[in-house]
């Protein structure tokens, strides 16, 4: 009897080392981490296919921050996007951001391109020079139908 209890205690213990481990893996790939502060920023696309609030928000292919709010704006018919940005990165007012793939079947990020002012972005602040996904489909039907060559 006390060995049925060992082979129980073990396989207990392996399927609670499991659990951990799932749990482990799935907490970083969601990027779930403590909040060591960061600020809010805006900005207006034209298209957002491919990006929802969760969405890595990069600089230079690092992980800054986050998309934490996407909405139409009625009156212009564009996404405003809002995310957050890490305390200890300040983003140039001058900076353009983009909507960037990870490859040909990669999910989508948002990029933040740095300017070159002196002055950077306020809490709150809009980044106004912005570019759209390029949605993949709409490239190949471009192709495929010769548009858009010696126009």
């Amino acid at each position: 009897m006390a060995e049925n209890t060992t082979v129980e205690v073990l396989t207990g213990a392996a399927v609670l080392a499991a659990a951990v481990g799932f749990f482990v893996y799935a907490a970083q790939v969601t990027g779930f981490e403590r909040d060591t502060g960061s600020y809010e920023l805006n900005a207006s696309f034209r298209s957002v296919e491919g990006v929802s609030v969760g969405t890595d928000v990069r600089l230079a292919g690092v992980r800054i921050g986050s998309v934490t709010g996407l909405d139409l704006n009625p009156q212009t018919f564009r996404a405003d996007t809002s995310f957050s940005v890490s305390d200890d990165i300040d983003i140039p007012d001058d900076s353009a951001i983009v909507i960037a793939s990870e490859g040909l079947l990669g999910g989508n990020f948002v990029e933040i391109i740095p300017g070159g002012s002196p002055f950077n972005l306020e809490p709150g602040g809009e980044i106004i020079d912005t570019q759209s996904a390029v949605s993949l489909l709409t490239l190949l039907m471009r192709f495929a139908s010769g548009s858009g060559e010696g126009e």
